[in-house]
């Protein structure tokens, strides 16, 4: 990790925050959950126990593995519904293979995205290719499930895939932070994600002793969770780990510092940095569905029960 580098950050274009610019505090700092999903590949819920009004316009998010299977062991999940949002699919390390009722999908590895507008609905499935499965090896990556407004959450199924190598690399002034935007802007270099709630993704890698101050769109919320490594967050430098994600309240910049030294596990504090405008809509989220109201949760599962959401393909090539 990660899959996507350059050797010398330094001739990339540099981003830093204003002087002026109002330093966002910590709220608060949690560590996520470890459990199991689909099939049985291990995740940790990067998201639990966040209140809603912090987290909005995001709904969960699980960083898959890291994990380094045998022979026989990769796993994915079983053909599923979605209504009402979209999942964003990021893949570090390994091969993952989408497929959809309307016949759209594909494969992602190392380093690529996959954003899915479900919108009205639609079936998913996602597994390891089989030869992944033969041979075994690493997976790693994380999911995030954007909401939609409720003008939105019944527009036609969409995807785009978006190539590690179109990720827009920017750093810090001195090099020490690699900054890969995967969805919306930062400080005018805009991403190649294209999203229908205005938010912003960020992969950054932060090199031992390493500081970046960043703007940040004060209209956005703020939240930094850590892939690997370990560090600090905010003007006050709380400490921070793998596993654990940052609330920050108001502000125009927020800040990520690397401990001088890390574990043995990483070389580099590696943290995803999210902002999103939030909706501020009712929401009612049950399983694989999230819409306004409980009456439109009915709905969806009935609607999935008819078939009107897809039916599994008789020859899907998983």
């Amino acid at each position: 990790m990660p899959a996507v580098t350059v050797d010398n950050p330094l001739t990339l274009p540099k981003v830093a925050a204003s002087g002026d610019a109002v330093a966002r505090p910590v709220l608060a700092v949690t560590t996520a959950p470890s459990g199991f999903e689909g099939e049985g590949f291990p995740v940790r819920r990067a998201f639990a126990g966040i209140n809603y009004r912090h987290l909005d316009p995001f709904i969960m998010m699980d960083q898959m593995g890291e994990v380094e299977y045998a022979a026989g062991e990769p796993k994915g999940t079983p053909w599923h519904p979605h209504r009402g949002f979209e999942t964003v699919t990021y893949l570090i390390d390994g091969t993952f293979i989408h497929q959809d009722s309307n016949g759209g999908g594909g494969t992602i590895e190392n380093g690529d995205t996959q954003w899915m507008t479900a919108g009205s609905g639609l079936l998913h499935i996602e597994a390891p290719p089989e030869s992944l499965v033969q041979s075994g090896g690493l997976f790693h990556g994380l999911q995030l499930w954007v909401n939609l407004p409720k003008a939105d959450k019944m527009m036609d199924p969409r995807y785009q895939d978006i190539r590690g190598g179109e990720v827009q690399l920017l750093a810090s002034p001195d090099g020490g932070a690699l900054l890969r935007v995967i969805a919306g802007e930062l400080d005018g270099h805009q991403g190649p994600g294209i999203t229908h709630t205005p938010i912003t993704m960020i992969h950054a890698t932060v090199r031992p002793g390493a500081e970046v101050t960043l703007p940040w769109r004060e209209d956005f919320n703020g939240l930094a969770y850590v892939l690997a490594g370990r560090g600090t967050v905010g003007a006050e430098r709380r400490p921070i780990a793998m596993g654990q994600t940052a609330v920050f309240g108001a502000g125009g910049s927020l800040t990520v510092r690397a401990d001088e030294r890390q574990d043995g596990r990483t070389p580099d504090l590696e943290v995803v940095l999210l902002g999103g405008r939030p909706i501020r809509e009712p929401m009612a989220h049950y399983g694989p569905f999230v819409m306004n109201s409980q009456a439109e949760l009915k709905q969806a599962f009935e609607d999935f029960q008819a078939g009107r959401l897809g039916t599994v393909p008789a020859v899907h090539g998983m």
